[in-house]
């Protein structure tokens, strides 16, 4: 089975998109399918118009010249397609996978008729809640609207559609998508890079200055989202319950400024640490030395519908989870089984949260036990990547949409 995936962007840049285009792209090779990616012009600069990053073929796109939205968007599409259409015709493949925004469904759907190649579109979060989310767009606005109405309209028009969540399917339902034509493919965890946590690394602890310390952290990106503001809001409280405790945070992104001032100007400023941007390939230190991964995402439609990955990647590292209790982290999260929820918004029941946590260690090995049982079954893309293979066929084998190429078997389990 030949399957051309249509993204965005990907490899070598570093994101949660990424990541588990990677985890997928890599477990479907492992299965025997032949796989390629084409990338957008949001991509940015390469270095070839085809590359191979990581064992993975990856075409790219040349940016078009900038122009003021919507037009900038609209000459993007035209971009994307023609590139789309020169790959499918070097690639010949069997299905296009196609990955949100709509923009890349838009632009594969051209493809798609033009070469009758059926068409699976992918939402991994949906494009408005997204700028709401990273504050660069405003709920209800006409913008939002005109988005969210040319999500819909895509979703009637492809071929099969694909969520990573519940949250998402329960949404399209709502909007009068048949349920049965919506499949999930839940976010997971390549245990072939994060199934083997590491030791504790004391040369790191030292150099964090976080020795016999009590330890909670944040890897990940810097969005407001996140709620990180009202992480360090939470830390004089956590301070004043356990005096040892200090706050290690990875990453980086839009509030990064706004975050190291706020924590400049705490009263406990001396228990939080900026890291900055690490390595994907060094991240796995940085979980060994952090007793609490800590998710304080704010409460909006983006958190209460989109599933994150990075609590999956703790808890595969053997990591504890405190996360705020949004929908996106209920799928995830069983308060006091595998983590714990506090309420979002609220760093007084955060601080009380992860207190109570380190109070009642001896809890703690059970629990990160149960909790790595729970990627290993639930969310391995090792297994999870299985659940494309009957979509994939049946849109394979509705034969008014056969590619006039298609050679390889339907099924390639």
């Amino acid at each position: 089975m030949r399957i051309l995936h249509i993204l965005d962007h990907g490899l070598p840049l570093q994101s949660g998109y990424t990541f588990r285009t990677r985890a997928i792209l890599k477990a479907q090779m492992a299965r025997g399918f032949a796989v390629a990616a084409v990338t957008g012009p949001r991509h940015g600069g390469f270095d070839a118009e085809r590359e191979t990053v990581d064992g993975i073929d990856f075409y790219r796109t040349e940016p078009p010249k900038p122009l003021a939205s919507p037009f900038g968007e609209l000459r993007e599409i035209s971009a994307f397609s023609r590139r789309i259409k020169q790959v499918v015709r070097d690639f010949e493949p069997d299905v296009l996978h196609a990955h949100s925004p709509v923009l890349d469904a838009i632009a594969a759907r051209r493809a798609s008729r033009r070469y009758k190649v059926p068409l699976l579109y992918e939402i991994r979060a949906f494009w408005e809640d997204a700028a709401v989310g990273n504050e660069t767009g405003t709920e209800g606005s006409w913008r939002y609207r005109a988005t969210r109405a040319l999500e819909t309209r895509m979703v009637r028009k492809v071929d099969g559609v694909a969520v990573i969540c519940e949250g998402l399917k329960s949404d399209l339902v709502a909007r009068g998508i048949n349920p049965g034509q919506i499949m999930v493919s839940p976010n997971g965890v390549d245990m072939t890079l994060f199934g083997a946590p590491m030791a504790y690394d004391a040369m790191l602890a030292q150099q964090l200055g976080i020795v016999g310390d009590e330890v909670i952290g944040f890897i990940g990106s810097f969005y407001a989202y996140e709620g990180l503001a009202d992480l360090i809001a939470a830390m004089p409280r956590l301070v004043s319950a356990r005096p040892r405790i200090k706050l290690v945070l990875v990453g980086g992104g839009p509030c990064e400024e706004a975050l190291r001032a706020q924590a400049a100007e705490s009263a406990v400023a001396e228990h939080i640490h900026f890291v900055g941007r690490v390595p994907h390939q060094q991240v796995e230190r940085y979980y060994s030395v952090i007793d609490v991964l800590v998710y304080p995402r704010k409460r909006m439609r983006l958190t209460d519908l989109v599933t994150p990955l990075k609590p999956l990647e703790a808890m595969a590292q053997g990591r504890l989870v405190a996360a705020s209790d949004v929908g996106g982290h209920r799928e995830l999260i069983r308060d006091g089984d595998t983590g714990t929820l506090f309420a979002p918004d609220d760093p007084k029941a955060m601080a009380r949260a992860i207190s109570s946590l380190f109070a009642d260690r001896e809890t703690w090995p059970a629990r990160r036990a149960r909790a790595r049982a729970f990627v290993e079954a639930e969310r391995n893309w090792a297994n999870n990547v299985a659940r494309y293979v009957p979509v994939y066929q049946k849109l394979i084998e509705s034969t008014d949409r056969l590619s006039p190429w298609l050679k390889s078997p339907a099924v390639n389990a």
